[in-house]
């Protein structure tokens, strides 16, 4: 069985072809049905953020999986497999176990150390074991990254810098118009994301904040928060003409606005300038509107080389970071290599169980004279000598099974104690894990594969 996770993300891929596989949180029970029916698919989890898509997914096989995920993507978002291709990447197995962790502590992230993707993860993986698309693998792994991505953060200070996307988009703002000091702000949306832009805006001044979201309830709560105004998206929008920021993050699939409504805008601006920051995936801004004279539109590519003044010290951090995830993947691996071995444990202790069932009746048939307290104080101490018998080849075949040939020897330690029967039966509440004491050694392929279509049909995955 193996670990593997096939994705693109800000690095790989622009935001163009990056909204087209977005995909809304109503829509990722069934994308991930449909993923775990894929062929060779045991479990699969989604992560879907605005700089990254990702499958995860356990496999019983390698060969041919590339094939069956490139199909489970063309069917899920409608594109052809040669219009995303080349912008994918590939992990397997340690690589892959690697690449989740280092994204749940955030060292993939555009902004290194930021602590949204934690949360995102995180909710990812618990809507994959709600819809029952996790199993014994990921069920472990991925509570084991959460925990690391907590831990990284609690014990380094790859936190302690205010960089965020939301942080990024204000420094941008600043750049342009030095402060905030007497402008009105209009943030379309009222999710956490705009949340944390207002609270970077009042920390730098902001005069005025006005909150347009589809459902004017959750706009009065955070317009609340900061003595913002609160509107519908559609009572914001004939009120363009009165800010001179505009922060759009709202969860539409669609554009928000278009450039007939910002050139209408503008008009009655008497062409002051507007700024305007399109931080949501898919974008809510038409690119077009870049066209309007005196508009200035930006995305969330264009944000990447803001905070780079605040990165020096979490780099410093990363590296910290880094050898907690060597270790964590030690962990992990370890705890995978004892999996084989908890059938065979579990078939000795029940065969030295019946052993002892056995040897106690019919030594009360031969005794019937003994009375229940002797009774017990039999079961007890006969019960001690199985344990203390079992203890010793117990302890060593954990240990053996984590070694190189640990396969081998459990087979062995299986046959010298007359098990197999046993071992069968103990399995099968978890048949996916009969493979696991013939587990492939870890894959030696390149951590990222980019660029190359030929490369990818032609790869194990």
């Amino acid at each position: 069985m193996h670990i593997v996770v096939v994705g693109l993300n800000y690095r790989t891929a622009p935001i163009e072809v990056r909204e087209r596989f977005a995909i809304a949180d109503e829509d990722l029970p069934e994308a991930l049905r449909q993923l775990k029916s894929t062929q060779s698919v045991l479990e699969g989890t989604i992560v879907a953020t605005c700089n990254r898509t990702e499958i995860y997914v356990v496999l019983d096989r390698l060969h041919m999986c590339g094939h069956y995920i490139r199909n489970f993507m063309e069917q899920w978002f409608g594109i052809s497999r040669e219009e995303f291709t080349q912008h994918l990447y590939i992990y397997e197995d340690e690589q892959a176990i690697e690449h989740l962790f280092r994204v749940t502590c955030g060292l993939d992230s555009m902004v290194i150390g930021e602590t949204q993707i934690l949360g995102q993860v995180k909710r990812a993986f618990q809507l994959a074991q709600e819809n029952k698309a996790t199993g014994t693998w990921f069920n472990m792994l991925f509570k084991q990254a959460v925990t690391l991505g907590k831990r990284a953060h609690a014990e380094t200070m790859i936190g302690e810098s205010a960089v965020s996307i939301s942080y990024a988009a204000v420094e941008l703002g600043k750049r342009i118009f030095g402060a905030f000091h007497n402008k009105t702000i209009m943030i379309l949306g009222a999710g956490k994301m705009s949340e944390l832009t207002v609270k970077h805006l009042y920390a730098n001044g902001a005069a005025e904040v006005i909150v347009a979201n589809r459902t004017i309830g959750r706009a009065q709560e955070l317009a609340h928060k900061f003595d913002g105004t609160a509107c519908t998206i559609e009572e914001g929008l004939q009120r363009l003409h009165e800010v001179d920021i505009l922060i759009s993050s709202t969860g539409a699939q669609g554009y928000v606005l278009g450039q007939d409504v910002i050139s209408s805008s503008m008009k009655q601006r008497k062409s002051r300038p507007l700024f305007m920051i399109d931080i949501a995936v898919p974008r809510d801004i038409h690119p077009s509107v870049a066209e309007v004279s005196n508009v200035f539109l930006y995305d969330i590519d264009d944000l990447e080389g803001i905070v780079e003044s605040n990165m020096a010290m979490r780099r410093a951090e990363a590296i910290k970071i880094e050898r907690m995830i060597r270790e964590e993947i030690e962990v992990f691996q370890q705890w995978l290599k004892t999996l084989g071995v908890k059938p065979v444990i579990r078939a000795l202790q029940e065969r030295g169980a019946r052993i002892h069932e056995d040897t106690l009746e019919s030594l009360f048939n031969k005794l019937p004279e003994l009375d229940e307290r002797q009774r017990k104080v039999i079961s007890r101490l006969t019960k001690s000598i199985v344990n203390q018998m079992n203890h010793d080849p117990i302890n060593r075949i954990k240990e053996m099974a984590a070694e190189k040939n640990g396969a081998d020897t459990l087979e062995l330690f299986t046959r010298m104690f007359a098990l197999e029967d046993e071992v069968e039966t103990a399995s099968e509440p978890a048949a996916e894990l009969k493979a696991v004491p013939k587990r492939a050694p870890i894959s030696s392929h390149p951590p990222v594969v980019e660029g190359s279509l030929a490369y990818f049909a032609s790869a194990t995955l």
